[in-house]
């Protein structure tokens, strides 16, 4: 019974990637792995599309395992509602990331990243209608 436990652990992890808050840390473990960052701009409390691309196309299955396998993902989110304020250090994290890459404030915002932070793609909106048309963009993005 403790195997299984553990099977299922580990398969749970494996599916569901973790997305990194942090783009100093996500450059480490893609110089590391050489994978691909995959970065996203999100107002998850307010952003109709930001909203529907993570239901879409972060939360499903096919999407999460390619996600495990063969990218870093870092989330940059900038909530409005009070009860979903992030604190300060990482409010600044983020903004600082949007200094670098969303001078806009587009958003959803998804760009695809070397492991030296250089864009290698970059999606305004949603990106794909659904995660398996998603996944095939980035497998075709060198």
């Amino acid at each position: 019974m403790n195997l299984l436990f553990v099977f299922l652990s580990a398969w749970s992890l494996s599916a569901n990637p973790t997305w990194l808050k942090d783009m100093e840390q996500a450059k480490k473990v893609s110089h590391e792995t050489h994978k691909y960052i995959l970065v996203n701009f999100s107002g998850s409390d307010w952003c109709g599309p930001c909203i529907k691309l993570e239901k879409q196309i972060f939360e499903n299955p096919q999407f999460q395992e390619f996600a495990s396998e063969n990218l870093v993902l870092v989330n940059a989110d900038f909530p409005r509602l009070k009860k979903n304020q992030l604190d300060k250090a990482q409010m600044g994290l983020n903004e600082k990331l949007a200094e670098q890459y969303n001078k806009s404030g587009i958003f959803p915002l998804t760009l695809l990243l070397d492991e030296n932070g250089k864009v290698v793609k970059k999606w305004e909106g949603i990106p794909a209608k659904d995660a398996p048309a998603f996944i095939a963009q980035l497998k075709t993005t060198k």
